[in-house]
């Protein structure tokens, strides 16, 4: 049976962030952003909302059916990713104005996006714990991929995990071969993948006819 997909919109809000933040509490980036426990589960969902209100205003999100997943996606036109000086200055006033490693962390993550063509940008995925090694992840993106190689389109990810490299090697991404490492922290791998398309078949032939004998 397949995995039931929709759009996310303005009704989904407070659930997706509060999925994204039960995903991404133990996450080795989000360690490293927010060191302290306390203070993580205390500001980590102001994060999840802030990424969230960006992907809605300027992308799409796709949520399986029963809630458990969800992928947060950005539509980058060829030419058009610029590195935002301003951007990460006002994520990090809007979210936790003290801690620098907020705003460095867009600002490595930009740096590291590839420019030039366009591509479809998976910003983040995530599962509900308990419901994560289901599926639900890769059906998300395979459901994008999809229409990207019907549409000749790439698309590009960070992964933040050995695991999840080896998941997104496996649907085609590739390593750029540029690292963003994290300050005393975890690497981040920008990947990539080409719009791959199914080979032709040959057509059927028709089975040769024998002539009918007494």
């Amino acid at each position: 049976m397949g995995v039931a997909i929709r759009r996310a919109g303005e009704a989904d809000r407070e659930d997706v962030t509060r999925l994204l933040d039960e995903a991404f509490q133990d996450d080795p980036v989000s360690s490293w952003v927010f060191p302290d426990a306390d203070h993580r589960r205390r500001t980590h969902p102001l994060l999840m909302r802030a990424f969230l209100d960006i992907v809605l205003d300027a992308g799409y999100v796709d949520v399986t059916e029963d809630g458990s997943a969800c992928a947060l996606w950005l539509s980058i036109p060829a030419g058009a990713h610029e590195e935002d000086e301003e951007g990460p200055v006002q994520l990090r006033e809007a979210v936790d104005p003290g801690n620098e490693r907020v705003e460095l962390i867009a600002r490595l993550t930009s740096e590291a996006h590839p420019a030039g063509a366009a591509h479809e940008y998976l910003w983040m995925i995530a599962a509900r714990p308990g419901r994560q090694g289901e599926g639900l992840g890769t059906a998300l993106i395979q459901h994008v991929l999809e229409r990207c190689d019907g549409e000749g389109l790439a698309a590009y990810l960070e992964a933040s995990g050995v695991r999840s490299r080896g998941l997104y090697e496996r649907l085609g991404f590739a390593f750029t071969g540029r690292a963003v490492e994290l300050p005393a922290g975890p690497f981040m791998w920008p990947m990539w993948r080409e719009p791959q398309r199914e080979p032709q078949r040959e057509p059927q032939r028709e089975p040769r006819r024998e002539p009918l004998r007494d």
